[in-house]
């Protein structure tokens, strides 16, 4: 039997946000083809600016399903400090950028200006977004399109996060 192995991803606060928002972390952490982490900064986002999930993020950071890295390299702290230094991205982007791009890993990223920015600087690096990861988990049959365009309504009418879209199945 072949396993494959799963791609490293350093998510940004907005995708973490999203699956934590609605109750939905363990789709990111059962995904069968990512292995996502998030760095210090992303969490003291989580903590400063999402309480109502901060709870959901501890829980799963205490049991191992989701580690936290450290973006402390002196490559990372260049990465880090060249985009702070732009004053156009937030301290957990930059350093989910950082973390991502110094190890090799993918981004999970959903703010457009961060993309932009991520396109321009480091060409090669493999983005994904909210949209992209679940449409993965319903190709991989984690995930009926039906239960993801539940997910788009709630991100939609609870808690501000709009898809472009009217139902995944426009995706597949």
């Amino acid at each position: 039997m072949i396993t494959r192995q799963r791609q490293c991803v350093i998510t940004d606060t907005s995708v973490l946000i999203n699956f934590l928002a609605v109750d939905q972390a363990s789709l990111l952490l059962d995904h069968p083809h990512f292995h996502f982490f998030l760095t210090d900064h992303v969490r003291i986002e989580v903590t400063e600016l999402y309480p109502d999930q901060f709870a959901r993020l501890e829980a799963i950071l205490s049991d191992g399903s989701l580690q936290q890295l450290t973006v402390n390299t002196p490559e990372e702290l260049e990465i880090f400090a060249a985009l702070t230094l732009e004053r156009r991205l937030g301290p957990g982007e930059c350093a989910a950028i950082a973390a991502a791009v110094y190890r090799g890993y993918a981004i999970a990223i959903d703010d457009r200006a961060a993309i932009k920015q991520v396109i321009r600087l480091f060409p090669d690096l493999r983005i994904e977004t909210t949209q992209s990861i679940v449409v993965g988990l319903i190709r991989s049959g984690c995930l009926s399109v039906a239960a993801a365009d539940n997910l788009k309504d709630r991100w939609q009418n609870h808690h501000r996060f709009r898809l472009p879209i009217r139902s995944f199945r426009e995706l597949l």
